[in-house]
């Protein structure tokens, strides 16, 4: 098994294109990822979480979701959703996407052959990185 990550995106004012869709639909078709799970959640005005189902998330009416009908995995719970919902803001929505990195499970699998142990992860936001690329640019 490849190492398992997460995604939680905002879509301010539940204003979903569905531009994005296509491009992870061929990262599953190039078994890149594989998605565990894909919940749709969105914050009432009074502040409270739901969650959406993907046949209620219509965007313009032109998104379409039904290639990601039934994944689920079931890893993704009421308190996950929760904490996702805590950081939208009334009237906004997000989609939280569980998803197993399968490009490196040859990887993982010899590591753990060979008794090798990951003792820390971690990922570079982009902005930091475009923030040093910048700072490089300035000082040559």
């Amino acid at each position: 098994m490849g190492p398992i990550d997460y995604l939680v995106v905002e879509f301010p004012g539940s204003h979903l294109t569905g531009e994005g869709m296509p491009l992870l639909v061929d990262l599953v078709d190039r078994g890149i990822i594989r998605i565990l799970d894909l919940t749709f959640l969105t914050k009432e005005a009074d502040g409270s979480v739901r969650g959406i189902a993907l046949a209620d998330v219509t965007g313009d009416g032109k998104l379409d979701l039904t290639v990601f009908e039934g994944v689920s995995s079931g890893l993704i719970g009421e308190e996950d959703m929760a904490e996702a919902g805590s950081l939208l803001q009334p009237g906004d929505s997000a989609a939280i996407l569980l998803y197993e990195n399968l490009w490196a499970a040859p990887l993982a699998a010899a590591l753990r052959r060979a008794d090798a142990r990951m003792i820390a992860s971690g990922r570079v936001p982009v902005q930091d990185v475009i923030e040093a690329l910048n700072a490089l640019d300035a000082a040559a």
